[in-house]
């Protein structure tokens, strides 16, 4: 049984993201140019590429929400959307997503 808080389980599992994006040559040296991360569509689906959503506008947010001590999200389905972009790519995303689908459920379930 672990002793560690939900919203350390939370940090723990967004650094595996990172891990596991770079570990599939998917993480970006340098950020895209400042209006595409200014998208209002999910998943900045019009300016980014899912991955790119990943490291440069949802680990940083959620990073500050726990660092805050804010609300999480009410509900979160970021392991969806990674199925349905990244699936169709010949990438061993195995990983990847199942880190997703328990963020999902741990940020669901936490506050």
């Amino acid at each position: 049984m672990s002793l560690d808080s939900p919203r350390s389980v939370i940090a723990e599992r967004l650094i595996d993201v990172e891990a596991s994006l770079r570990q599939l040559n998917l993480w970006a040296a340098e950020p895209p140019a400042l209006h595409a991360l200014q998208s209002e569509q999910p998943f900045a689906i019009d300016t980014l590429a899912f991955e790119q959503w990943l490291q440069f506008i949802f680990l940083p947010t959620l990073y500050q929400v726990l660092e805050r001590g804010a609300a999480l999200p009410d509900r979160s389905a970021i392991a969806p959307m990674a199925e349905e972009t990244l699936g169709k790519r010949q990438l061993p995303i195995a990983n990847l997503i199942a880190t997703l689908r328990d963020l999902d459920r741990l940020i669901t379930q936490t506050d």
